[in-house]
């Protein structure tokens, strides 16, 4: 290609990528049509359904120009009035995210101006901000200033580096893997024994610990199992106790357990990814002890309440962290100079990612950690209500909760767990309120997590008023 024919067809290329740089009159206008599709979302949660069942249509790519309008009026039919309402405050189900606005606002920001956030030396204000979310979140868990920490996409891969620098700490591979032991409870999340098969630790030897009545680990069951393996020459390691299960919402006696891991020399990760931010409220000393793991995870999509999509770890052994995420390659020389612990790439297996230290930075600048602690501790108090109310309609209720997620199911005479099915079954046809179902104790109950922070005691009266209505549908027998 000849140099007048190499200038034309840049011309003409220039003409059709341009389209991707949008002026700024059609900028505003594109913004203006989003902020009132956004306003009209957020002003109709009240008054729409927590769930909904719906068959999906076209979302397909393909290749037709559509206009901003026609793109949010698709996305409004097949997305946000499809599934779960996660924004709702009726979705009481599974662990609710958040979605504060003010985060949603840091999201925009941090897509428009798009800073590599993940090495200290391609942006160091974006890293600050990341490093400064994990120095402020080490002080609410009193964690050393010496620990470290990464912002992940939630508590799967926090787990996942936690376990990871485990592994590294107790050089856990090769003919010793069959041999160790990890020692957890039947209520722990399923991102553990995940994490553990992922990194290459699928065939180590999982103990299941003991409960008490409240579904917490019992110590003298843990501290037996690690003598009875240590004197059969295994080799434990690991144990994992929860700051908030997601079943139930309790929380395991982080500073007895603490004891017995010191006393055998082992590694304990604690998991807050639900409930580990309750250590703001009234209920701080159920938590006493956590500041002893060697890892914990939390969630701030969870407990502050922002979109899914952040995640955070602290781990004390910075050279363990290290030693596992660590790497470097000739096209990043000119960052070799920077503080290794200044980059969040080296404490994550993620090199580019979104950067989300603005969304939990942002929001917590302009509201101050007040409004989320109010939201915390009301929560606390509609679980109270809720259950109140369940008794007096003649539920059986599980164990007083820790946090905010409670169980219950009701007496019926025969088919207990067929009928109580039933019911969840018309709770979700109807809809106006989403909860889930859960097997505790090899019996099939009804969940309900209150985290949301648009819930509200009008929200629990709903949700209520629908349980009546849906149970007496069962009564009657008009389920299908």
């Amino acid at each position: 290609m000849n140099s007048q024919k190499l200038i034309e067809k840049l011309e003409q290329l220039s003409i059709s990528s341009n389209e991707l740089d949008i002026p700024e009159l059609q900028r505003v206008e594109m913004l203006n049509q989003v902020a009132g599709f956004v306003n009209t979302f957020i002003n109709g949660l009240n008054t729409i359904k927590g769930f909904n069942e719906k068959e999906i249509g076209n979302l397909a790519l393909q290749n037709n120009k559509q206009s901003i309008p026609e793109l949010l009026n698709l996305y409004r039919r097949e997305v946000a009035e499809t599934g779960i309402n996660a924004a709702s405050p009726k979705h009481l189900g599974y662990i609710p995210g958040g979605g504060v606005f003010t985060a949603a606002l840091a999201d925009f920001i941090a897509a428009v101006t798009n800073p590599f956030a993940s090495v200290y030396y391609a942006s160091p204000g974006a890293a600050t901000i990341e490093n400064e979310v994990v120095n402020w979140l080490k002080s609410v868990f009193s964690f050393p200033e010496n620990s470290v920490g990464a912002l992940s996409s939630g508590g799967s891969i926090s787990t996942l580096i936690a376990c990871t620098a485990a592994r590294d700490k107790y050089k856990i591979k090769n003919e010793i893997i069959p041999k160790s032991v990890v020692y957890l409870s039947e209520q722990a999340h399923h991102s553990v024994q995940k994490a553990l098969r992922i990194i290459g630790l699928e065939d180590v030897i999982i103990k299941y610990v003991s409960l008490d009545n409240s579904h917490r680990i019992r110590p003298d069951n843990l501290n037996e199992l690690i003598e009875k393996d240590q004197a059969a020459g295994l080799n434990p390691f690991l144990v994992i106790a929860t700051a908030g299960t997601t079943d139930t919402g309790t929380i395991d006696p982080l500073n007895e357990i603490a004891d017995i891991v010191e006393q055998h020399k082992l590694w304990l990760h604690v998991d807050g990814a639900y409930g580990g931010f309750f250590i703001l409220t009234s209920k701080r000393n159920l938590f006493n002890g956590i500041e002893r793991a060697d890892s914990l995870t939390i969630d701030p999509h969870k407990g502050l309440f922002l979109p899914y999509g952040v995640g955070a770890v602290l781990v004390k052994d910075a050279n363990a962290v290290l030693h596992s995420n660590y790497y470097t390659a000739n096209y990043m020389q000119d960052g070799y100079s920077e503080e290794l612990l200044n980059s969040p790439a080296n404490l994550s297996p993620e090199l580019t990612k979104h950067f989300r230290g603005l969304r939990v930075w942002l929001p917590l600048q302009f509201h101050g950690i007040e409004p989320f602690i109010s939201c915390l501790e009301e929560k606390l108090l509609l679980v109270i209500y809720f259950r109140n109310k369940l008794s007096e309609l003649g539920f059986c209720l599980g164990p007083e909760p820790d946090l905010s997620v409670s169980y219950f199911w009701y007496p019926f005479e025969t088919d207990l767990d067929e009928r109580n099915r039933q019911l969840m079954n018309e709770i979700h046809k109807d809809g106006s309120v989403f909860l889930s179902s859960s097997i505790i104790n090899e019996q099939f109950v009804i969940r309900i997590a209150i985290l949301a922070f648009r819930t509200k005691k009008q929200t629990i009266d709903e949700a209520v008023e629908m349980i009546s209505r849906c149970l007496k549908s069962v009564l009657q027998g008009n389920t299908k």
